[in-house]
């Protein structure tokens, strides 16, 4: 069973997901979260705290991530286009909660905006050992992942079949000289 503070949490990032940042006042996540005001308060004294736990959050799904990447049996860039795709992961639904508030002008949210993209930026550089590939393949995978997660009312219905995906893959092993 989840901590009261990662309950907290997934209810904070389920309301910035469903119903934006205005909704997510400190009342409707103690709510959505079963726990009490002041239990709320015990883990989380301020929204801003809730905000910095979502980028906390956010920073250690993206280093495995990273992880991931690096040492993906397909490769870096295969993996990374292959898995840019919204399938309502703790990663997915972290990352959407979190553009939320960037979208407000939280700080906090915008500066982990800007690490994860670098961290994933490095992580391709480094497998790929270019930085301009690293950049074309990232922004190959981040226009797949927007597509899917802001475009389509039903984000499973806007994934590309599997044909497609390999099509698209055998593209990205040209670009990076693995085809």
């Amino acid at each position: 069973m989840a901590s009261a503070k990662d309950r907290i949490l997934d209810n904070f990032e389920d309301i910035l997901i469903k119903e934006g940042e205005r909704a997510a006042t400190m009342d409707a996540v103690a709510a959505a979260a079963g726990v009490s005001k002041g239990g709320l308060l015990y883990h989380f004294p301020s929204k801003e705290a809730m905000v910095e736990g979502l980028c906390n959050r956010l920073a250690e799904l993206s280093a495995e991530d990273a992880e991931r990447i690096s040492s993906a049996p397909e490769g870096a860039a295969r993996y990374y286009v292959r898995t840019s795709n919204y399938v309502d992961s703790p990663l997915d639904r972290a990352i959407v909660a979190l553009a939320r508030l960037v979208q407000q002008g939280h700080p906090a949210a915008a500066n982990t905006f800007a690490q994860i993209q670098e961290l994933w930026l490095e992580t391709l550089e480094l497998a790929l050992g270019s930085r301009p590939v690293a950049q074309a393949v990232k922004l190959i995978g981040d226009g797949l992942y927007f597509s899917a997660t802001f475009f389509s009312p039903d984000a499973q219905q806007n994934q590309m079949a599997d044909g497609e995906m390999e099509a698209l893959l055998q593209q990205v092993d040209a670009l990076v000289g693995r085809g």
